[in-house]
């Protein structure tokens, strides 16, 4: 097995959307909704200013692995004071790749990218299944992340 790893391209969009749906499924999410357009004005808005990066894992030609890192600005505070924070996100491997190192070699490039980007830290919020990999790679849980929707 040749895993390769690439940039997220706009003609991959489809496919790597399709990874991130099934990821939030399989994370328990159960809204009945289309994400997809709202994703793909998304991810193609932020492509192209630079404040999204991905890295994919392709065997052949099939994506198998997806990352991503979104980057935002914040007021500087003492545990980031360039008050720039990467927020990861879309890290999932396909079920037949998992235990293979995929994931943390992908994690490994989007996190150089945010230090590359100046971020002062790196965001997540983990699901069960990622909370190993992100400890192991040297991610602290913060149990005090809150969220208000309108």
């Amino acid at each position: 097995m040749e895993i390769e790893y690439r940039r997220l391209k706009e003609k991959d969009l489809d496919i790597f959307i399709d990874m991130r749906i099934r990821q939030l499924r399989e994370e328990g999410a159960t809204e009945d909704i289309d994400l997809r357009p709202n994703l793909k004005d998304y991810y193609k808005r932020h492509l192209a200013d630079g404040t999204f990066v991905s890295w994919l894992a392709v065997n052949g030609e099939k994506i198998i692995g997806t990352s991503g890192m979104s980057f935002v600005e914040k007021p500087p505070y003492f545990s980031c004071p360039t008050g720039k924070i990467g927020l990861l996100s879309s890290m999932f491997t396909d079920k037949n790749y998992r235990r293979k190192g995929i994931a943390k070699e992908l994690l490994s490039r989007v996190v150089a990218d945010a230090k590359a980007y100046g971020c002062g830290c790196v965001q997540i919020t983990a699901s069960n299944m990622g909370v190993l990999l992100y400890t192991n790679f040297g991610f602290v849980k913060n149990g005090n992340f809150m969220q208000y929707n309108f």
